[in-house]
């Protein structure tokens, strides 16, 4: 009996994490948050944590941030 099993190889996975744009894009957009949760930590004098450096980076810089990269 043949398997059904549609999961990826490993190696199909990172070709296609290598070659997506859209992938690209995330690890993109999570390293600003990342600059901008440092950035807003620095300011605040302690860790101020992803989800809120996430909510405030949507909020207040990622459509001006989308615009630029296009």
């Amino acid at each position: 009996m043949k398997s059904s099993c549609t999961c990826r190889h490993p190696h199909d996975t990172a070709l296609f994490t290598k070659k997506s744009s859209v992938y690209k894009e995330f690890l993109a957009e999570r390293e600003e948050i990342l600059r901008h949760k440092w950035i807003e930590s620095e300011k605040a004098g302690h860790d101020i944590g992803f989800e809120r450096a996430l909510l405030d980076w949507i909020r207040n810089h990622r459509d001006k941030w989308r615009s630029a990269r296009r």
